[in-house]
C-alpha cells in the first residue's frame, strides 16, 4: 500500500543519513522503525488507572479483602428493592 506522510526537512534529512549510514533506501530504515517501535509498544504493559492498574495482578489478601468489601455490600441489598 502507498501512502503519503509529510516528514519535517530536519527529520528527513537525519532518516536519510542514518539510512545510508546502514547502507539502507530510506523506505527500508522507516518501514523498520515503524516495525520497530510497533513491537515495542506491543512488549509494553499497557499503562492502565484506577482498578484496571491492578486488576487480575493483586495481592492475595488485598483481592480477599476486596472481596469481603463486596460481599459485605451486597448483603446489605434488599432483594424487594431490586424489583
Amino acid at each position: 500500500m502507498k501512502t503519503t506522510v509529510e516528514v519535517p526537512d530536519s527529520l528527513y534529512r537525519r532518516v536519510k543519513a542514518r539510512a545510508a549510514e546502514r547502507g539502507l533506501s530510506v523506505k527500508t530504515f522507516m518501514l523498520d522503525a515503524l516495525q520497530e517501535k510497533l513491537a515495542e509498544q506491543n512488549a509494553r504493559p499497557k499503562e492502565t488507572t484506577g482498578w484496571r492498574a491492578v486488576f487480575g495482578a493483586g495481592r492475595a489478601e488485598d483481592i480477599a479483602a476486596i472481596q469481603q468489601i463486596i460481599e459485605s455490600e451486597f448483603s446489605r441489598v434488599d432483594p424487594e428493592g431490586w424489583q
